[in-house]
């Protein structure tokens, strides 16, 4: 049997395309090439496409330019500075505006005109013409152009609803002025809101075509702004960068671009810059301002063999920084990558306003030429059957059904970016809904994953202080992670410590140094032994229920007494247990995964509130975990942030991984969480779930709103200017209700 072509993935930038029945038609035609399989979405103007060797990207390109649009290769282009920029979207949003505000002057008046007699004057309806003729004609070229396009290729989209509706009323207008009775002068127009059936010989539809120009347009600008917006949060992480750099060649320093560091160069960083890229501290010591990127406030101390992430600010000394990562590899760059990745998706509730709207266009132009045909039938008077017709084509237009889903993703995503929750898929939000049950694992997610001073107990008559003191000035010398810890817990104490000499470090036991005059050692029972120091009874105890609760002590000793007992553990972040509480008030039942001893998970998992542990799992063994709690019916989230978590978040319903983690994880995951903050975790869910609602709720609009409207308008009860407001409130609701995604603060 041979093995399956190999894939090929790019993603196009698609030109032309109008309304959701634009990307529907796009995509269907992508589709049919063999072993393609294309995502087209609207709201970005962009298509995701897979295809197999046999294809070539012009073909791709050929296809849909075929179909009537423009395509092109996307490219990602370097970190651009602010003067730099390309400002095409902002300025297509300007030419909008000013497209929208010419329309809207010259619409006001011919509104007024038909809806106000008194100010019929004599002849004011051929004001009316000259003021309707520029909307029709250059206002609403896009959709007369997209409507040829379409049609020349068999096809009908929501722009062809558009044109034909502006087009009938417009024509009609006109032949009623040569040809019937509304050119007359001090012809009347009265106007009423009442929902009845209309017949007039001498009917004008100015301000109907007018009106539903006006506010499509109204609806594409809000459309433009809105996907700006959702954008910036993208935008603000590029910018978050550094735009040069001073590196090392030769031992002299240069300053390039940044786009132009390569792997494994050293560069400078002074007090006050942001750190060019990803890399390892090669010499000096300072701490970085994180804020920007992860929104921790408090400085992060780095000094030699430190990993630092680009973007964040130097806040100290003098750093060299040996580059380990660049480009498209950075943090930075891989966190705006998901966050794209995210609003270039589909999710499946997507799927279905495209598919929908796909063949609701010509349904309702089935529908529209019924209706005329019925009530010409019915021997009813041309304008009345041209009236309903006319509120058919232009009610059903599905501004709001193509709005409902891009508009609420770009805007979800974006305000998760701000919130520092990076969704890589909008199929996450389907998740959300359904997850009961988060998998945590304990190192790094729950704990800080660091060793951590817990507790300095001394024996009798011994000062704390001192103890810790002493001991930090011999642990000095060690660079164990233990001894680490007890140094940063006497500078955290703001205690003095003296110079050690004699430093002499027994592997794995512990160390021994003089400290004034004192001859220090610290280290597990057994150095002491060695040195026939017996440990009293107070300390003995102290010692045993220190390792009961997993965690680690150390004996400090002095002229050949024990003085004290030093307790060092995995410390639980301060807001684990706010963020299990807040887990549960959304129904959620967390569970305790670790490969700790029972008696360290159990004390973490009291700590933090979480009842169900699971303990001395080898990583090896996650996946069984999670595989198991779904084979009880769970629908499970999982969230770690170790290469060993990630076919655990791989296998979960929803895989959530801390940007703290390794980038293993973080790809095998559904979300990232850039703080590390397990608070995280319910918010990100709580934001999912939010904009899911946003969805369904403006589907729910679009859907209900054609269904109610369409037969009332063939029924001709529905006044065409009416239907044309009604419409453009529609795609006002929608994109209104997605916009208050903004505000989410979780």
């Amino acid at each position: 049997m041979s093995a399956p072509a190999p894939e090929r993935s790019i993603e196009l930038e698609i030109g032309g395309m109008t309304c959701a029945s634009c990307a529907s038609r796009i995509e269907k035609k992508l589709n049919r090439i063999d072993g393609v399989t294309a995502t087209v979405n609207y709201a970005t103007e962009k298509a995701k496409v897979s295809f197999p060797e046999s294809v070539t990207t012009d073909d791709l390109i050929a296809k849909v330019v075929d179909t009537g649009y423009t395509a092109a290769v996307h490219r990602t282009e370097p970190v651009k500075s602010a003067d730099t920029e390309d400002d095409s979207a902002p300025g297509a949003t300007r030419q909008l505006r000013h497209r929208l505000l010419v329309t809207l002057a010259l619409a006001v008046p011919v509104v007024a005109m038909a809806m106000i007699p008194a100010l019929q004057f004599t002849n004011w309806q051929w004001l009316s013409l000259t003021l309707t003729a520029p909307i029709v004609v250059w206002g609403g070229a896009q959709f007369h152009r997209a409507a040829w396009v379409n049609a020349k290729h068999g096809a009908a989209t929501m722009d062809t609803l558009i044109s034909l509706g502006t087009l009938a009323a417009f024509g009609w207008s006109v032949y009623a002025l040569f040809f019937g009775d509304a050119g007359m002068a001090g012809m009347k127009h009265p106007f009423s809101l009442a929902i009845s059936r209309g017949d007039s010989s001498s009917a004008l539809y100015f301000e109907v075509a007018a009106t539903l120009i006006t506010a499509i347009l109204a609806g594409r600008y809000f459309e433009t702004r809105s996907k700006e917006k959702a954008g910036s949060a993208l935008r603000a992480l590029l910018e978050l960068g550094a735009k040069d750099v001073a590196v090392l060649r030769d031992g002299v320093e240069t300053r390039i671009p940044v786009v132009e560091l390569r792997v494994g160069e050293e560069f400078l960083v002074r007090p006050g810059e942001k750190i060019a890229t990803d890399g390892v501290v090669v010499k000096g010591n300072s701490a970085l301002d994180m804020s920007m990127l992860t929104g921790e406030s408090v400085p992060v101390e780095v000094g030699p063999g430190d990993a630092v992430v680009g973007a964040t600010v130097n806040a100290g000394g003098l750093l060299t920084v040996r580059a380990t990562r660049v480009g498209a590899d950075t943090q930075l760059a891989q966190m705006a990558a998901l966050v794209e990745e995210a609003q270039n998706g589909k999710a499946p509730v997507q799927r279905l306003a495209d598919q929908v709207a796909g063949i609701f266009v010509p349904i309702v132009i089935g529908i529209s030429v019924a209706a005329l045909g019925f009530w010409l039938g019915t021997g009813a008077s041309v304008s009345t059957a041209f009236g309903a017709a006319v509120a058919v084509l232009i009610i059903a237009c599905p501004c709001a059904l193509g709005l409902a889903t891009p508009t609420a993703l770009l805007v979800g995503t974006g305000r998760g970016a701000q919130l520092g929750i990076l969704i890589k898929g909008p199929q996450v939000l389907e998740s959300t809904r359904r997850i009961d049950t988060v998998v945590l694992d304990k190192t790094g997610t729950v704990t800080t994953g660091k060793m951590t001073l817990a507790e300095a107990i001394p024996a009798t008559n011994v000062d704390p202080d001192e103890l810790l003191a002493i001991a930090a000035a011999v642990e000095h010398g060690s660079e164990h992670p233990v001894a680490k810890a007890v140094v940063k817990g006497a500078v955290d104490r703001g205690l003095d410590t003296e110079q050690v000499e004699q430093f002499v470090g027994h592997g794995g036991k512990g160390v021994q140094g003089l400290v004034g005059e004192r001859a220090v050692v610290i280290g597990r029972t057994e150095l002491l032994e060695d040195w026939s120091i017996a440990l009293p009874e107070v300390l003995a105890d102290a010692k045993i229920r220190a390792e009961q609760a997993g965690k680690t002590a150390i004996v400090v000793a002095w002229d050949g007494v024990a003085r004290g007992v030093l307790v060092i553990a995995d410390a639980v972040k301060p807001t684990s247990a706010q963020a299990i509480s807040e887990m549960r008030v959304l129904g959620l039942t967390p569970v305790l995964l670790t490969g700790d001893n029972a008696a360290t998970a159990r004390t973490v998992a009291d700590q933090v509130g979480i009842d169900q542990v699971i303990a001395e799992v080898l990583p090896s063994d996650k996946l069984d975990v999670v595989k198991q709690l779904q084979a009880q019916g769970k629908v499970v989230a999982m969230v770690g942030d170790g290469v060993n978590d990630a076919a655990a978040l791989a296998q979960a319903d929803l895989g959530l991984a801390m940007g703290t983690g390794t980038d293993v994880a973080i790809q095998a995951a559904d979300l990232t969480l850039v703080r590390d903050d397990l608070r995280s975790v319910p918010t990100a869910i709580k934001l999912s779930r939010a904009t899911l609602r946003t969805i369904k709720g403006n589907l729910f609009w679009a859907f209900g709103y054609n269904v109610a409207a369409i037969p009332l308008a063939a029924a001709g009860l529905l006044n065409p200017m009416l239907a044309g407001a009604a419409m453009a409130l529609s795609s006002v609701f929608v994109v209104s209700n997605s916009l208050r995604l903004r505000r989410f603060r979780g």
